[in-house]
């Protein structure tokens, strides 16, 4: 979890710091900016949230990614092509341990939009038969599908498109300076008026999903998107144990190493997000060659050590204080 630390009030009158805040996709929003219009993009931002979750939100029935699992005739929008696309492109990026096919394990599970099955072995190994993105592409604006009970997933994603959306939007209107977190997934342009970059706090791995909210570091950031993904608020318990809600696709049970978060900078949001689901499905020793490997991507791991103590570890080019 991404704490924004950054908005301080304006100096002088020009530009306006403008702040907008409520609730979307389940979780919170806030678009901090400055413009010396002093504009209020409430209703912008309203639609876009809205364009998102009819197009790519699982829990709304009527969006084109529940027709699509469904196998519903629809038109496919820009956002569903762009979030497929992405979604595959991080699937082949990281040999399957991304896997935007993954739907149907993540529901049985109890993380998605209905309530875990009674779940077996044999049960988890039938839904692995569903669970593979080279078997799902787009052609003639259709989804095609090589077995017809395969459904999609692009919730590790969506809400860092939609950080990059409305960056977009407001980079449109002439807005250079802004700081937009949907739900922890963070898009900042610019610097604020005094020429400080913008400060956004990293939270500590919690206890349970109902911890106090603890700042383990700050970061200073300008033009990058930073994303972090962690399984000690995320989780369900089943027979007393404790079960994250990183799935493996290639195994289709929830991970069980000692990474319990990992925050990924890089130069747009819905990239880092990708990538933060990745290096947590994978685990530090598997994702750091990969995070080391890609240009303009930095990363900062939370573990526990053999000696069972919270350690950290962050690639070169991620500058905490």
């Amino acid at each position: 979890m991404i704490i924004g630390l950054a908005v301080l009030a304006s100096c002088g009158k020009q530009p306006e710091k403008v702040v907008l805040q409520g609730l979307a996709q389940g979780s919170y929003y806030a678009v901090t900016y400055y413009d010396e219009q002093n504009r209020n993009f409430q209703r912008e931002i309203d639609s876009i949230f809205h364009a998102v979750d009819m197009s790519v939100n699982l829990w709304v029935d009527s969006s084109i990614i529940s027709k699509v699992n469904r196998n519903e005739e629809v038109a496919l929008d820009s956002i569903f092509i762009d979030n497929f696309n992405i979604a595959q492109e991080a699937a082949r990026l990281s040999d399957g341990y991304f896997d935007p096919t993954i739907s149907p394990i993540v529901a049985a599970w109890g993380f998605s939009y209905k309530s875990g099955d009674s779940l077996t072995p044999q049960l988890i190994d039938s839904l692995r038969q569903l669970v593979d993105y080279r078997n799902i592409r787009i052609e003639n604006g259709k989804v095609v599908k090589e077995n017809p009970a395969m459904t999609l997933d692009f919730n590790a994603i969506a809400q860092g498109y939609t950080s990059d959306l409305i960056a977009r939007f407001l980079e449109s209107r002439g807005v250079k300076n802004f700081l937009v977190d949907t739900g922890g997934e963070i898009m900042a342009r610019g610097e604020k008026p005094d020429g400080k970059p913008w400060i956004v706090g990293i939270e500590k791995p919690a206890e349970n999903m109902d911890s106090e909210r603890i700042v383990q570091t700050r970061i200073a950031l300008r033009d990058k998107g930073l994303v972090t993904s962690g399984s000690t608020r995320k989780y369900v318990e089943r027979n007393g144990k404790r079960y994250s809600h990183c799935i493996n696709p290639k195994t289709g049970y929830p991970v069980e190493h000692q990474l319990l978060s990992v925050t990924v900078m890089a130069e747009n949001s819905v990239w880092a997000d990708a990538l933060a689901s990745i290096c947590m499905v994978m685990g530090k020793e598997r994702s750091l060659p990969l995070i080391q490997n890609m240009d303009g991507v930095e990363a900062y791991y939370i573990f526990v050590n053999g000696q069972n103590e919270l350690e950290t570890f962050a690639t070169e080019g991620f500058k905490v204080f």
